[in-house]
């Protein structure tokens, strides 16, 4: 397998492929492709191990099918362009180990690729829209490649080194980084801050991926110029009353 990332802004990935070489990806991802490229989607892909492996995959932002991407009669192309403006990175995963990634961040893998869900956790409407905080646990070996938004700023923390950052800027990590929730520091903080009640704590040793941009922040860039009430709110432009209210909602089961 030989790829090449082309661009800047809204990157390319261009993978080459000989005969007997797979690409896992979900369906309707790829770009384009060489005409003698043949896809095979199913379930049984990806490291899941019967129906509910998949639906575990699902749940984690993947998808319940995937597509293998194999060329026929000789070498072929097959290209997946960036959804959002950001970058794509290649990750090397040996046997063993594994990344934490966001929930839409996977892009495509060689075979060997486990995916699966790797943390789950309810933080209230008021700042995820209901949705929580997801990230898939990206398993091998294979090679893998994920997206990320905006520009990439990576930090590799030492034994013990945390760092503070907000839950949707979190693009990747490695497994040996330690991850957890915490609280806003100070009430007032929390409810009139315009932070956010929640924030995320990673802690060395390991490489972290941080990402400049999040969708839900890039929508709200963009709601003035998509109508009045079509225009979408994001964590930080919410006040402390409304996430209280997310919070709560969710707590007593009210959506």
């Amino acid at each position: 397998m030989k790829h090449t990332i082309a661009g800047t802004t809204m990157p390319v990935l261009q993978i080459g492929l000989d005969p007997g070489e797979v690409i896992i990806a979900e369906p309707g991802e790829f770009s384009w492709m060489s005409d003698n490229m043949q896809l095979n989607t199913t379930t049984q892909t990806g490291g899941a191990r019967g129906f509910f492996g998949a639906i575990g995959r699902a749940l984690s932002g993947g998808g319940l099918f995937m597509t293998e991407y194999s060329p026929q009669g000789g070498p072929g192309l097959i290209a997946f362009a960036a959804k959002v403006p950001g970058t794509i990175q290649q990750v090397d995963v040996p046997a063993g180990h594994s990344y934490m990634i966001h929930k839409h961040g996977f892009l495509c893998a060689t075979q060997g690729v486990n995916l699966s869900i790797g943390f789950q956790r309810q933080l209230g409407a008021g700042i995820f829209g209901g949705n929580g905080f997801v990230m898939q646990k990206l398993a091998g070996p294979c090679t893998a490649f994920v997206e990320l938004g905006g520009e990439a700023v990576v930090y590799d923390l030492r034994p013990g080194e945390s760092i503070q950052v907000h839950p949707g800027h979190i693009g990747m990590f490695q497994d040996s980084v330690n991850f957890d929730i915490v609280f806003m520091r100070g009430i007032k903080n929390a409810l009139f801050g315009a932070d956010g009640l929640f924030i995320a704590r990673l802690t060395g040793p390991g490489k972290v991926w941080l990402q400049s941009m999040t969708v839900p922040n890039l929508a709200h860039a963009l709601s003035p110029y998509l109508g009045g009430e079509q225009a979408v709110a994001t964590a930080p432009q919410i006040g402390g009353a409304a996430i209280a209210g997310g919070i709560l909602g969710d707590i007593f089961g009210q959506r």
